[in-house]
């Protein structure tokens, strides 16, 4: 769960909506699971490859949520 945190701080830290509020959400305890993993799934459909940091987060945080 450290390591999914961990992800989840990133991704809320970034200044892209789409993963930034839902990621602070979940830090929260304010979101419910499917929104988040939308939300990720959604993220790297549109930027899951560009070379970021992130791209490989999103595919692991799908792992340590299902």
């Amino acid at each position: 769960m450290e390591e999914l945190k961990f992800i989840m701080e990133k991704f809320a830290a970034s200044d892209w909506d789409l993963i930034a509020v839902p990621a602070q959400q979940w830090l929260d305890g304010k979101v419910d699971k499917n929104a988040l993993v939308s939300a990720v799934k959604q993220a790297d459909k549109e930027c899951g490859n560009c070379g970021c940091e992130l791209d490989p987060l999103y595919k692991r945080a799908l792992e340590l949520m299902n």
